[in-house]
């Protein structure tokens, strides 16, 4: 038996993880950002290079597209966690005004939530009794139970932070080698095929770091991400290099 399991369930442990407020984990936000970054970024040099084009063209599109997609992306992922917490918002007023208006209607509504949980008789009424005593939990049990809504939730502003720090960070891996390349043309013969290899490891990294949000083995979740973003990457090269044989015919 696990004794770090058993030491985390006696109950002042529980007590005190209870009584402890909530906190959002913004790893998630990061490693989205992180892939989209390196996704994107990476398509575009391949394709520029598959065009033939010179390094400081790869350098300017892709500077062009890290900071321009990276604030999209941020700005996105903070609209839509903002939007999110004003639903929350708009939910609570509008139970709190319906107790308010008609308290016999959301008992009921709290019986019935409560019978479906299996409660019967003097423990149903209890249970109903002791919900409706106290108008935060009521609120909060009809947000949870009727509407299916979490209570707490991330900060806007930090969700998109850490999307566009990713982002930026790890978007900017593709474009180290042409930057190293464009300022000592001899220390890197092959910008695009040192870069690929940097991204390649910076791709299996960040989808092995996402396995952590998903039921699946970390080097598959890392295998995963390496693929999609080649493939990416193959297609845009594909496109660039074609694009070049059809325009200087």
């Amino acid at each position: 038996m696990d004794h770090h399991l058993v030491a985390a369930h006696t109950p002042e442990a529980i007590r005190r993880r209870l009584e402890a407020r909530p906190t959002h984990s913004y790893l998630r936000d990061f490693v989205f950002g992180a892939i989209d970054g390196i996704v994107t970024t990476f398509a575009i040099v391949a394709g520029v290079a598959g065009a033939e084009l010179s390094s400081g063209i790869v350098i300017i599109l892709g500077m062009a597209n890290l900071l321009g997609d990276g604030f999209s992306m941020a700005v996105g992922n903070f609209l839509a966690t903002r939007t999110e917490r004003q639903q929350k918002h708009k939910a609570r007023r509008m139970e709190e005004e319906h107790i308010a208006e008609i308290p016999e209607g959301e008992k009921e509504e709290i019986r019935q939530i409560f019978l479906r949980k299996g409660f019967t008789g003097k423990d149903l009424d209890r249970a109903v009794e002791i919900i409706t005593s106290d108008e935060r939990l009521w609120v909060e049990t009809m947000l949870k139970e009727e509407l299916g809504m979490t209570l707490g939730g991330p900060s806007p502003v930090r969700a998109g932070l850490s999307t566009f720090i990713a982002f930026v960070l790890f978007g900017f891996l593709p474009l180290l080698t042409f930057i190293a390349a464009y300022f000592y043309p001899a220390g890197i013969k092959d910008p695009f095929l040192t870069g690929s290899i940097i991204t390649g490891i910076a791709f299996f990294a960040v989808g092995a770091l996402k396995s952590r949000f998903v039921d699946e083995k970390w080097h598959w979740s890392g295998l995963e991400t390496l693929l999609v973003g080649g493939t990416a990457a193959a297609l845009a090269y594909s496109a660039g290099y074609f694009l070049k044989s059809i325009l200087t015919m």
